[in-house]
């Protein structure tokens, strides 16, 4: 038997197997809305027999985008455009998903084909916010610091958001605390600079992500999970770390967050970054070991005895793939096939199924 294939559950819902799809910006939407591409992007994983497919960092306001062809969910016009592609993974035998955003200081840039450069207000972007006053690298631009006014507003926008998923049918939420977007620029001392309730002491930087979380799981169906997706450590010295990585999550635990998605990096520029075959996954561990909260490793996952062999040594409950799912959409279904495992692959492709 595979351990990768074996059933997970979590609170009342069920995967068929451990295998989940990251959320991936496709940087295709226009005014935030899902169409054609989304639906065949992400419809396609779920043919291809991933556990979960999860949708791109989801915009909860229109300046929260990393670009102006991001994905939202500020209005009951982007929910029903989202519908659909859930309906469509659900029917699959996957776990619709999605994560919601804000980019903070590092909103309002290209997309990465154009030149990913930052943009202004008189080429298509706005004006940045973040904790404090400090841009991402020397040629970012100055993000405007948050009043506490505003930091109410996000908090009620992800809620927002967070109802509208459920109107679209997901039955996952996971909310974006890495990569360097707004709730980890609150998180590290290195982007929070606040004198106020919001900047100091790790208690008052996760506090706007706590306050987020808490409203976010009040909201949430207590028969459905939510996740949060963490970057472990900055990769800087004096910056977020896993110690304090594992007070956060022993925070999530208490409020009701189900699984901690564990990824790392994002928030510096100029980080060096040991990357290399499963090289969060020791973050993984660490939480899961120290906390007992069930977690899930990614980055540089690519081989399906590489992923059997992090969930059979109980390193994490699932893996999330993400550029490898990008070569192929149906690596669970040939996964499964190097394991040994007999999974039913859709029945329109049934005559292409390995002997």
């Amino acid at each position: 038997m595979s351990k990768l294939f074996s059933r997970f559950k979590l609170r009342e819902l069920e995967f068929k197997n451990r295998i989940f799809v990251s959320p991936m910006c496709q940087y295709s939407a226009h005014d935030g809305m899902a169409n054609i591409w989304h639906q065949v992007h992400l419809g396609s994983r779920a043919v291809g027999g991933a556990g979960l497919v999860m949708v791109e960092a989801t915009a909860v306001v229109p300046d929260g985008r990393i670009s102006p062809y991001d994905m939202g969910l500020w209005s009951d016009r982007h929910a029903e455009a989202l519908a659909p592609i859930a309906h469509f993974i659900r029917e699959q035998g996957a776990v619709p998903a999605i994560q919601l955003a804000h980019a903070g200081r590092k909103a309002s840039v290209d997309a990465p084909w154009l030149s990913r450069d930052a943009l202004t207000p008189q080429n298509g972007g706005w004006q940045v916010v973040a904790p404090s006053s400090i841009p991402f690298s020397p040629d970012s631009p100055q993000p405007r610091e948050l009043s506490v006014a505003e930091l109410d507003n996000i908090v009620a926008a992800f809620v927002a958001a967070a109802k509208r998923s459920l109107d679209a049918s997901f039955d996952v939420v996971e909310i974006h605390m890495a990569h360097g977007y707004l709730l980890h620029q609150f998180l590290s001392p290195l982007s929070n600079h606040r004198k106020d309730s919001y900047g100091g002491s790790l208690e008052n930087r996760a506090r706007l992500p706590m306050q987020v979380a808490r409203a976010v799981r009040e909201v949430w169906p207590q028969h459905l999970p939510l996740f949060v997706r963490i970057s472990a450590t900055d990769w800087v010295e004096g910056g977020w770390d896993l110690e304090q990585s594992l007070q956060l999550c022993r925070l999530l635990k208490g409020v009701g967050v189900d699984l901690i998605d564990c990824s790392s990096g994002g928030l510096v520029h100029d980080a060096k970054i040991p990357a290399g075959p499963g090289y969060q996954t020791p973050f993984a561990a660490a939480i899961r070991k120290e906390l007992g909260i069930a977690v899930g490793a990614v980055g540089l996952i690519t081989e399906a005895e590489q992923a059997e062999q992090i969930i059979v040594t109980g390193q994490a409950d699932v893996v999330f793939l993400a550029r490898e799912l990008l070569r192929d959409p149906y690596w669970p279904l040939h996964a499964a096939h190097k394991l040994g495992v007999d999974v039913k692959w859709p029945a329109q492709y049934e005559r292409a199924k390995p002997l």
